[in-house]
């Protein structure tokens, strides 16, 4: 077991700071319940678990929910996914994030061309009244879905909202996603209507979305496709496209009437990486996502009311949804789109001083980038405004905590975060109570029971394990959309550990409390924190004639993950740079800019198991130097001597 030193405490709440936050607050408040005192965060979070039905009913209150609460705040089942959370309630999650339609500013959004646009909390109000009358006018009733190919901007949120405030089911995805890629995902769900921008911009590119918007109209039907932007393109003008203006002039602004529902009344469809065919649609319920968001900003994160709150992300990845949450907690959002280094490496570093930003968030691969492009914001940058750094998409390592404290800012609050889409929150992460220490995420999120079981099921302390939840949580998904009897969900997440909720994440229980993730253990991919999947690399790569089979594993180098894409050729043929050329230009345009690997490395054969199925594993293993712990089930693992110290995969 590693014991930490008191050198790994890189900063410490000062007493004014930690009495200041929210959490402590809270914890004041509830102290006669648990009996603890107010900074005792670890007595608090055991609490959260054991009295589930009062801790969620004062976290109500403490968040302020717009809406019928019912009696009971927990109800629990034979098992985790039969436990009710709010049974009686309903509400609306736009009614939570649109209230107090004021003068203060909602949104300010930039983009990486220098554009920058803001909304009031009015204006946004005013607009989803439009959008949602829209809508309704065009058939989409409660539980229909609205798909969309958006960027992180204020239209993106506004159709979020107003999907929202129907009852309606949004889904969304980045419009950096190839045709096959959107369609794959958005066919499945059938939106009634598609909200999509037809081009966007990219480190001073303008970038074609005509092709993916046609694949999705093609394979999932919408009845109507409005565009944000000017004109309908015409690669698109068959298709019967209108305007985003055009759609909305009909409508003047008006007192929205929210459709309340039942806490788990579907909000929105997620989905996950394709890592096995297509994407599985995690569909999320607004209640869930409502409290579990504003639990994790407001209690863990320390975001306030007035603040400007910033997360760089986009529609395609759980964190937009979890951002735009942060509007009920009545903080401004400042958003960007584009690439965040254009047209230089600090230009998000700029919008900490230009926007005043209070909690920025970011990537541990973007941390990295400052690092290795010798950024030094505390010589260039104010930072005055800048009370909280949150990281997520991979882990953080040692040296990038080093880096935040030794070249941003001492007295800042670094909080590591993790989760995931398929509960589109956190397990583990952040709270202003405690130290940080270097490489850990500070410990469990409130109410999450967690632990690390090895292959045995057993709790361990000390080492690697399974990451598991123990309990039920507020933002477990509703249903996988499609999965009739819920056996791919309960497969995903309930069979590895019977009872239990296994995500996938290799984690070590640190001494102190904290965690340290060590990455996936699964089969997802994960290069600069962007979870992807091998079956849509696969799809595209099978239309290159040249190539027999693929397999393609992550490779865990310098605190981040690069794919690997190893490949049999036919008949003999060499890999030639052209051939990589072309392999890489098929995986970009059919899947994602993500998916394209950094290596491409010939070779003999591919490990197969005795049923026929390629073994990811085993040759994730086997380039990391692991046990291969499958390798009886292997048809061919003489296969596997290949893979062994690449000379390719050294640099």
């Amino acid at each position: 077991m590693n014991v930490l030193a008191p050198s790994d405490i890189l900063w410490t709440p000062s007493r004014g700071r930690l009495e200041a936050s929210a959490l402590y607050a809270f914890a004041q408040r509830t102290a006669r319940l648990h009996g603890v005192r107010p900074d005792d965060y670890a007595g608090l979070l055991d609490w959260s678990i054991r009295e589930p039905d009062a801790f969620h009913a004062l976290l109500w209150d403490e968040l302020g929910i717009v809406g019928e609460k019912g009696v009971a705040a927990f109800a629990p089942g034979e098992t985790i996914r039969q436990a009710d959370f709010y049974p009686g309630a309903r509400l609306n999650y736009a009614e939570n994030l649109l209230r107090d339609a004021d003068e203060r500013l909602a949104v300010i959004a930039h983009r990486d061309d220098g554009t920058r646009r803001t909304i009031t909390r009015s204006g946004l109000y005013d607009a989803v009244s439009r959008m949602a009358q829209a809508l309704e006018a065009v058939g989409v009733r409660e539980g229909d879905r609205v798909g969309a190919i958006v960027t992180h901007d204020i239209e993106a949120m506004t159709g979020y909202l107003a999907t929202s405030a129907i009852g309606a089911i949004w889904s969304s995805c980045s419009p950096d996603f190839g045709p096959t890629a959107a369609s794959d995902r958005l066919s499945q769900v059938a939106p009634k209507v598609l909200i999509a921008v037809a081009e966007y911009g990219y480190a001073g590119k303008r970038i074609d979305v005509a092709p993916a918007i046609r694949a999705v109209a093609e394979s999932a039907g919408p009845e109507r496709i409005v565009l944000i932007g000017e004109g309908v393109p015409e690669a698109l003008a068959d298709l019967g496209c209108v305007t985003l203006d055009a759609f909305l002039a009909p409508f003047t602004p008006g007192r929205i009437a929210f459709n309340r529902l039942p806490f788990k009344a579907p909000l929105a469809i997620l989905y996950s990486s394709g890592t096995t065919g297509k994407p599985k649609c995690i569909t999320h319920s607004g209640g869930g996502l409502l409290l579990q968001h504003m639990k994790e900003q407001k209690l863990q994160c320390d975001i306030r009311e007035g603040e400007r709150f910033f997360y760089f992300t986009t529609c395609g990845w759980m964190m937009w949804n979890w951002q735009v949450s942060g509007l009920a907690l009545g903080a401004t959002l400042v958003t960007y789109d584009g690439n965040p280094g254009y047209p230089a490496p600090a230009r998000l570093i700029d919008l900490i001083d230009a926007e005043g930003i209070a909690t920025f968030g970011t990537s541990a691969k973007f941390i990295d980038a400052c690092l290795k492009a010798g950024v030094r914001p505390r010589e260039s940058h104010d930072l005055s405004s800048l009370r909280t750094i949150l990281s997520t998409g991979s882990p953080l390592i040692g040296p990038s905590f080093d880096y935040v404290y030794r070249d941003w800012k001492a007295d800042v609050h670094l909080a590591s975060i993790s989760g995931g889409t398929d509960i589109c929150a956190c397990f583990l992460g952040g709270n202003p109570l405690q130290p940080v220490r270097r490489g850990e995420l500070q410990g469990p999120m409130l109410g999450m029971d967690m632990d690390t079981l090895d292959d045995e099921g057993r709790s361990v302390s000390g080492l690697p394990g399974e990451l598991v939840c123990r309990n039920a949580h507020l933002s477990m998904p509703v249903k996988f959309w499609g999965d009739a009897g819920g056996s791919r969900y309960r497969a995903a997440y309930f069979e590895r550990f019977p009872g239990l909720w296994a995500h996938g994440d290799f984690a070590e229980k640190r001494p102190s409390g904290g965690y340290v993730i060590h990455g996936r253990s699964d089969t997802t991919l994960n290069p600069g924190g962007v979870r992807i999947g091998t079956a849509e690399i696969y799809r595209q790569v099978e239309t290159v004639e040249t190539v027999e089979e693929a397999i393609a594993v992550g490779q865990d180098i310098g605190g981040d993950q690069r794919v690997v894409l190893f490949v049999r050729l036919k008949d003999g043929r060499a890999l030639t740079e052209e051939l990589e050329k072309t392999i890489r230009a098929r995986i970009r345009a059919g899947a994602t800019p993500r998916h394209v690997p950094a290596k491409i490395v010939a070779v003999p054969a591919i490990p197969r198991t005795r049923s026929g199925k390629i073994s990811e594993i085993a040759v994730r293993d086997t380039i990391h130097g692991r046990a291969v712990k499958n390798a009886g089930a292997l048809a061919n693992p003489e296969s596997l001597d290949f893979f062994r110290n690449l000379p390719q995969l050294r640099d």
